[in-house]
């Protein structure tokens, strides 16, 4: 075995579950989504997008605000510094390993 496919045991594994690498996947070519953009775009439901989100914001991976637009909440979320290098590390470590 190839040391990049060994390389592959090591993948976070906050990021390489399918639902949270779905989720950061799309924060990480946007500013900032709202949770109903990303409801919509994974395909989750509220309970499954939001566990993942804590969870994600736990690692300090996301960003999660709750304001207000008029007199309806909503929740933004974005990467953070450290979400936006742990995926940069994760797509490198895949793409080295499949390269082969």
């Amino acid at each position: 075995m190839t040391s990049a496919l060994r390389d592959l045991t090591d993948l976070d594994r906050i990021i390489h579950e399918p639902a949270r690498l779905m989720i950061v996947s799309l924060l990480y070519v946007s500013k900032e989504a709202d949770f109903v953009y990303l409801l919509r775009e994974t395909d989750l439901t509220k309970g499954n997008l939001s566990s993942h989100l804590v969870r994600l914001e736990e690692a300090a991976y996301v960003r999660i605000e709750k304001t207000f637009r008029g007199k309806l909440p909503l929740t933004l979320c974005s990467l953070t510094d450290a979400g936006r290098t742990a995926f940069e590390s994760y797509r490198k470590t895949v793409k080295r390993a499949l390269s082969r």
